[in-house]
């Protein structure tokens, strides 16, 4: 955001509308920064447009298209089960089967994986954009988040369908999935929003992402239950705000076969909520700067 489009753009936010009237355009120093927050909610139909045009990228030109989000967890499934539950011979958690709490598992995670990646790119990608006009940036990186949301779907259907075929049901626990999927996403946003704002200065970034998240599923409870991790360590462990994630949703899902530990989920709360917080900050400090760097 250069020093003129910080000066002359924010819709004012106090002035009456009536339906069918367009909010009116202050030219005014400093307003940006004094009605951001209020300005997000302004621009949630680009929100929206931004959402569905990744979601329709995302499919669009694909040979196997929405296929794809069966494909790639299905196959993670069968190779995690095979080398950590049959080779390894890993204990599940109690009487749950292993591909079932494989799959609860890779449910968290690649919707915490796949918010990383598409965020922390989606500055770069849409620079035209972000070069040309005004609104919160933050939109950008938030918007391209709901594209995980609709994988996330596709593999949680799958897990139920796995969870049928297998005779192996979740209690009345799932009825809390909802808040840890929101955790899951703030979890996956902090770091993203780090890594976006990086990315924008130094396109290294691009290459380090991928390698992050592959580094992140192997030292993350997605294969194997966080339970094999010696109870010393377990709260070191837990720094990893994936293993919280991970850990609450096989707790709803595979209901009182999964202990959730709860020091270490504590733990991982303040560490999500410190991301979250650093990220934030981090993308506000930097939001100035982006348009005059592409």
């Amino acid at each position: 955001m250069t020093q003129k489009e910080t000066m002359t753009s924010s819709l004012d936010q106090s002035a009456p509308t009536t339906p069918g009237q367009e909010r009116v355009l202050v030219l005014e120093a400093g307003r940006t920064e004094r009605n951001y927050w209020s300005d997000l909610w302004a621009y949630r139909e680009l929100f929206a447009i931004l959402a569905w045009r990744d979601i329709a990228v995302q499919y669009k030109q694909t040979v196997i298209g929405v296929a794809w989000a069966v494909i790639r967890p299905l196959l993670t499934m069968v190779i995690f089960t095979v080398v950590f539950g049959t080779l390894a011979k890993l204990p599940t958690e109690g009487t749950a089967p292993y591909p079932v709490m494989v799959m609860a598992g890779m449910l968290p995670w690649f919707l915490f994986s796949t918010i990383l990646s598409q965020a922390a790119n989606s500055l770069v990608s849409n620079s035209n954009l972000i070069g040309k006009v005004y609104f919160p940036r933050l939109i950008v990186p938030t918007a391209s988040s709901i594209v995980a949301l609709v994988d996330f779907l596709v593999t949680f259907v799958l897990l139920l369908g796995l969870m049928v075929v297998l005779g192996f049901y979740p209690s009345w626990q799932i009825l809390f999935l909802p808040f840890f999927v929101i955790l899951a996403v703030l979890a996956a946003l902090g770091p993203a929003l780090i890594l976006a704002s990086l990315n924008v200065r130094y396109r290294d970034f691009r290459f380090i992402v991928p390698f992050i998240v592959q580094f992140g599923m192997y030292v993350s409870p997605v294969g194997f239950a966080s339970s094999v991790v010696p109870e010393n360590l377990r709260l070191i462990y837990s720094i990893n705000p994936a293993v919280g994630v991970i850990d609450g949703f096989r707790w709803c899902l595979l209901g009182g076969q999964a202990n959730l530990y709860w020091p270490g989920f504590a733990l991982s709360l303040v560490v999500v909520a410190f991301f979250l917080w650093l990220g934030i900050r981090t993308f506000r400090a930097t939001e100035k700067t982006f348009a005059d760097l592409f």
